[in-house]
């Protein structure tokens, strides 16, 4: 006599399916969406203890608001860019001059004038301090507020995106709450907040030549969406049935995530938001260097191409993604720093942060997008031997534009030589919590880690009123 499986389904396969339906999701739908069986796992814990306690991305009223992280990693030098020391003596101040801007009394350093032109809509703080001289340690506190963990390379704490993607949730269903272009750096996993929270990561990088296509929206050859449709609708089934014998209700917390993983596989938005390829072709050039023109150019300037994947977060969060990080590595400009920073990171940057920043206000974006340029730390106010300066947390600083930050602005200030803060210091904290008050995520909410201790989402850290 044929089984309930048997007469449900009608063939062996489904069988199969009832008796290791993780297996089979792992071979098939969430396999393409490139989420492995321990990634699962971890989800079905996560989505269970947040069933429990209220729902993961419980909102605190419609949140619409945005952030682009701009990560400078490797340290970028706050001399040479944001707080130019012209008076100092040479081997402080270093090569290059200052030059005024649009905002009378603020000055930056010579090879900025794109930016210098719009200073009104953008304001800097030159103030900010810690006491880690790590890359990987510094990009910890940067993105979580807390001390790197026993492992530099591995967060202890969650990164703010996480934190933002658990609070808050999904601001379009179709879309991930927090991207990662085109990887994730040191500080930007979701640690014990879980796998769910973690970045969405492109893989495909806007900096390498060719068209940009992202892996997680090919399909294994020979698999249709015709056919992944087929598993989906062999999945439902499945779940109606497993249903009723779940009490706990597990199952229907894990088909939540099942189905945000294959909206984003399958969705037109998904696919229209990172179809960078679609954008015009003089936007593009207004932002810079375009691999797929020449190649080799990064080599020759000493500077990745890092342009075009700041034009990709402005798509993403006009799309509705809720905070998205750009690498812009590597400013560890210890050796010949200043002709590193001369033939290729200044003027790269110049170009692309006006470009982005100019592109969100004619979008009608800067309003409810913050975008936060900075690095883990500065660099040496000395130039060292080598024609270059070395990693100095100190005091370093960081630009700040849109999101209800006020342009034209200067908070704190460094000494003469740029070597501590002077006036009104900062801290990365503040940062965050200025980041945190733009999304409206409430930076005392507690939760729990692996040793089962609650844990704040700030340890410390007040919202930069200056800038608001």
């Amino acid at each position: 006599m044929p089984s309930v499986w048997d007469r449900r389904f009608g063939c062996r396969e489904m069988r199969d399916v009832a008796r290791g339906r993780r297996s089979f999701l792992q071979a098939g739908l969430l396999g393409t969406a490139g989420l492995s069986l321990a990634q699962l796992l971890a989800i079905e814990g996560r989505a269970a203890e947040a069933s429990s306690s209220g729902g993961a991305g419980a909102r605190r009223g419609k949140q619409t608001n945005s952030v682009i992280i701009l990560w400078m990693r490797g340290g970028p030098s706050h001399i040479d860019l944001w707080d130019p020391k012209p008076l100092a003596p040479v081997e402080y101040r270093g090569e290059f001059g200052a030059i005024d801007t649009a905002v009378a009394g603020i000055q930056l350093g010579d090879l900025l004038p794109m930016c210098a032109r719009i200073m009104d809509k953008w304001s800097i703080l030159r103030s900010l301090n810690h006491s880690d001289a790590g890359h990987s340690t510094g990009d910890q506190i940067c993105f979580t507020g807390y001390p790197a963990g026993p492992s530099p390379d591995e967060n202890a704490m969650p990164s703010c995106g996480s934190v933002v993607a658990r609070q808050l949730g999904h601001l379009q269903p179709d879309l991930p709450s927090y991207v990662m272009i085109p990887r994730m750096v040191p500080g930007t996993n979701s640690a014990y907040l879980g796998v769910a929270y973690k970045p969405f990561e492109t893989i495909a990088d806007p900096a390498v030549a060719g068209p940009f296509k992202l892996p997680n929206f090919t399909p294994p050859e020979g698999l249709t969406l015709d056919r992944l449709g087929d598993r989906r609708e062999l999945l439902r089934n499945f779940d109606r049935i497993a249903a009723e014998v779940d009490g706990r209700g597990q199952m229907e917390a894990l088909d939540r995530f099942h189905r945000q993983a294959w909206s984003i596989l399958t969705s037109p938005a998904a696919r229209k938001a990172f179809d960078l390829d679609s954008e015009r072709q003089e936007l593009r050039e207004r932002y810079g260097f375009m691999p797929a023109f020449d190649p080799g150019a990064a080599n020759r300037c000493g500077a990745p191409a890092w342009s075009q994947r700041m034009l990709l977060a402005r798509r993403l969060v006009e799309a509705g993604v809720r905070l998205v990080t750009v690498d812009l590595r590597w400013w560890d400009t210890h050796v010949l720093g200043f002709d590193s920073l001369r033939r290729g990171f200044l003027p790269r940057f110049d170009r692309a942060y006006s470009a982005l920043i100019e592109d969100l206000e004619q979008r009608g974006l800067l309003e409810t997008t913050m975008v936060v340029a900075w690095g883990e730390f500065g660099r040496t106010p000395r130039v060292n031997n080598d024609a270059g300066r070395d990693h100095y947390p100190n005091v370093f600083s960081a630009a700040l534009a849109g999101g209800g930050i006020m342009g034209g602005r200067v908070v704190g200030a460094s000494d003469a030589i740029g070597a501590f803060p002077k006036d009104d210091p900062k801290t990365p904290q503040d940062v965050l919590a200025t980041i945190y008050r733009h999304l409206g995520v409430d930076t005392e909410a507690q939760y729990v880690n692996t040793a089962g201790r609650p844990i704040s989402v700030l340890p410390s850290g007040e919202a930069i009123s200056e800038l608001l």
